[in-house]
Order: C-alpha cells, then structure tokens, then sequence
C-alpha cells in the first residue's frame, strides 16, 4: 500500500464528500478524534460532525493544490498535509487553506482521522 495513493483517495474522498453532504463525514472519525477549526477544539465524531454542519457557509467548494504525506509511528499512522482554495458559494475570491490529518489504520484495513487540524490562510 503506497502511502501518497493512500492520502490521495483520503483527500479525494474528504473534500468531494465535505462540499456535498457534511454529516457524511461522520464515518472518518471515531470518539477519540479531535478538530481543531482555526483554534477552536472539537472531540468525538459526532461533535465534528456537527460544528463542520454547524459552519457559517452551506456550499462550498475545495480547490487542492498539494497534497503531502509522512508515514506515522509504528502503528501505521500517516501524517497528509493539504494547501488549496476554497471557493464559497457567493463569493468572488477564494480562501487559501491548510489542513493536517492525522490518520490512523482500522482493523478492517481502512483509516480513520485521528487529528484533523484546519487554517484559513490570511495574506
């Protein structure tokens, strides 16, 4: 299993399905995961799941630029960096972005995010 493949369909999957139906991200994270949103700290799947619903915009859409990925620890975690635009509806320019996912493997041979750490980027 090639980690950068691994964090592409991650970041693939994350985005097409953040931009289309939020709660359907409740499935990738578990109790013990964390968000933290520009400082703002959020633990369990479905406190995650409500605070990313819960966001001040209802369609958006995530532009990736890069997309970078370390494995992690001995457990087969994997560290996927992201930078890109995010487009919201209404909006005439774009957001810059950076994200952080720490993933961790499942027993049925899949991922979960354990951390998820999310800037807006200010020039």
């Amino acid at each position: 299993m090639d980690p950068d493949q691994v964090a592409k369909a991650f970041v693939e999957h994350y985005y097409s399905t953040f931009d289309a139906n939020r709660a359907g991200l409740a499935n990738l994270y578990q109790d013990g995961s964390m968000l933290t949103f520009e400082g703002q700290k959020t633990q369990g799947s479905q406190n995650i799941v409500a605070k990313l619903i819960a966001l001040p915009f209802q369609q958006c859409k995530h532009h990736i630029t890069t997309v970078d990925c370390q494995p992690s620890g001995p457990a087969g975690g994997m560290l996927v960096f992201v930078s890109g635009n995010l487009q919201l509806s209404g909006e005439h320019h774009a957001l810059k972005f950076s994200q952080m996912f720490h993933l961790m493997p499942t027993p049925q041979g899949s991922f979960y995010v354990f951390n998820d750490i999310f800037r807006l980027n200010y020039a």
